[in-house]
């Protein structure tokens, strides 16, 4: 029997559909539906439109309506592309450290930064990972975010790895988002192993692969293109690998020094993320491809450096998502909206550019199709906002936030009921 929800009326509602995903995007070219209502039947968007018409389609059916008082805006859910919630223990030492003049590679020196987190990663439960995922998305949740893709990363071998990744898999089925699974084994080389980088890749490449293949535990490979990680060298022929046994591919990118995400646009990688490094050598080639170049504004506010070249990359025709890095070195806030309004305001984004890189652009940089933009089809994944415009959500810089939140289709958060 199908199941058919009614919501609405909307004063606003900016379905996100029919915009480029390439370069820049005006607030004129937003679409946008005033006094308006959206029908979803079995968690899929059936019908979108004006409130009235709709109610007058949906006379004598069956229908669940939910009836909304007061001035009310709706958005797709939103989608933070690349996180790092799956670990265990703080860095708050390392905040400190920063703040007082150290820098990322002393920290690292000093017992702190990446190493810190694998050392209390491998002595977390796998319970205890799942459980510490379910509580930050449910973070994000309230900050309207549907759908999370979350790294492994702080595991650093075979087994390990593999604990992270079966974490994040129990994790996805405890939460109201769909999590999406990404192995970073390649984050840094770890101290304990007993060989060159290049033979710590070769041994994930052999061991780690062909069990993730085997478990169905994610299609999506990473690695830290870095003077402090891997060359570009090494990279390459790590994600050829990853490619030809069918994973989709996305970098760590121009973080501290370029070279990542020439190396993205050669590989033909999903995305490229970070990028606070590139020049613009880098910004014409991303621009030039089909890779997302997805800013990370979170790692600029908790590193205390520059952000990502948004508005040139957007002016050169690239596509542009946003993220939050949540991690817990170097981006602890995971504010995805906040950060986004932010960055908008410091590299000079229209809100249309901003929504878009947490939404439809956001779900390119993940290779999903089904969400991110209000379409007939599409999953019911909503963000509401009590309020009368959409202006006003990214003018509060993340004060505002939403009042209920949807879920292919089911209310999973109700800021009244709380």
């Amino acid at each position: 029997m199908k199941k058919t929800t009614f919501i609405g009326p909307f004063s606003q509602i900016l379905p996100m559909t029919h915009l480029k995903i390439n370069g820049s995007i005006h607030d004129n070219d937003l679409p946008l539906i005033e006094d308006g209502g959206i029908v979803i039947r079995n968690g899929r968007i059936e019908k979108i439109g004006p409130y009235r018409n709709l109610k007058s389609e949906l006379a004598g059916e069956e229908v669940t309506e939910r009836v909304l008082e007061g001035s009310h805006v709706c958005l797709p859910g939103f989608i933070d592309a690349h996180t790092h919630i799956c670990y265990g223990g703080s860095r708050a030492r390392d905040y400190a450290m920063r703040n007082s003049g150290k820098s990322y590679l002393e920290i690292a020196r000093e017992g702190g930064g990446i190493w810190d987190t694998v050392t209390q990663t491998r002595k977390t439960s796998e319970d205890e990972l799942a459980r510490g995922i379910v509580k930050r998305a449910k973070r994000h949740l309230k900050n309207g975010v549907t759908t999370i893709e979350v790294k492994s990363g702080y595991g650093l071998s075979v087994e390990e790895e593999l604990k992270m990744l079966r974490a994040i898999g129990e994790a996805s089925t405890l939460s109201a988002q769909d999590l999406i699974p990404t192995c970073l084994a390649a984050h840094i080389c770890p101290k304990d192993f007993e060989g060159s980088s290049q033979e710590y890749l070769d041994t994930i490449m052999q061991e780690l692969f062909p069990q993730i293949k085997e478990q169905d535990l994610c299609r999506r490979v990473d690695i830290f293109v870095e003077e402090s990680a891997f060359t570009t060298e090494e990279a390459e022929s790590y994600l050829r690998f990853a490619r030809e046994m069918g994973f989709d591919l996305t970098i760590h990118a121009d973080q501290f020094t370029t070279g990542g995400s020439q190396l993205a646009v050669k590989m033909g990688a999903i995305s490229a993320d970070h990028l606070e490094a590139s020049t613009e050598k880098e910004i014409k080639l991303l621009a030039g491809s089909t890779v997302i170049a997805t800013a990370l504004p979170g790692a600029s506010l908790g590193l205390g450096c520059a952000f990502t070249p948004a508005r040139k990359i957007l002016d050169a025709g690239g596509a542009l998502a946003i993220a939050s890095d949540h991690n817990p070195g170097s981006g602890p806030m995971g504010d995805l909206l906040t950060q986004a309004a932010i960055l908008g305001a410091f590299e000079k984004l229209s809100n249309a550019e901003v929504l878009a890189g947490i939404t439809f652009r956001a779900a390119a940089a993940l290779n999903l199709e089904d969400r991110g933009a209000l379409a007939i089809g599409s999953r019911a994944d909503l963000a509401v906002f009590h309020t009368g415009h959409y202006n006003e959500i990214l003018y509060n810089q993340g004060n505002l936030k939403p009042c209920m939140v949807w879920k292919n289709g089911q209310l999973v958060f109700d800021k009244h009921k709380i």
